[in-house]
């Protein structure tokens, strides 16, 4: 996916992108054993130098219980597995990896409260947190609609 990003057209304004390949790492680290994830991690370090960084990375963030009650809606087998445990870990992963970035933006938008599905104005404001300037590091932002 990254690398196909690419071989787009340089010259555009921006580029929006679902997926960070840091993602691959963090989950690695939760799902393999340790011999497996340390040779993980190494493969890793070589390709994530060739991919660029994001000039913002978007966290959007919704409560574990939220994130079951969402999976179980969706009825997907391979999904029905999954533990608030699990979630946790994740979540946490992601938040510590977010600790460490220095070098760009990182927006955690809270969303527990926020429905985009039967509130365009919800979409709405977080288009605009979306476009606004800010500092490398962290920022939290809580919606509380």
């Amino acid at each position: 996916m990254q690398r196909s990003l690419l071989n787009q057209d340089l010259f555009r304004e921006f580029t929006i992108a679902d997926y960070a390949f840091v993602k691959t790492l963090l989950f690695a680290r939760k799902n393999l054993p340790e011999d497996e994830f340390r040779l993980f991690q190494k493969m890793f370090s070589v390709l994530n130098q060739s991919f660029p960084k994001p000039d913002i990375l978007v966290y959007f963030h919704r409560n574990v219980d939220i994130l079951l009650g969402h999976i179980g809606k969706r009825g997907r087998a391979y999904e029905k597995d999954i533990t608030a445990e699990y979630l946790t870990q994740i979540q946490n992963s992601y938040f510590e990896y977010f600790r460490n970035i220095l070098s760009y933006p990182i927006l955690i938008i809270d969303l527990n409260t926020v429905d985009f599905v039967d509130n365009k104005n919800h979409y709405e404001h977080v288009k605009y947190l979306i476009s606004k300037n800010y500092q490398p590091g962290v920022h939290r932002i809580s919606l509380v609609v």
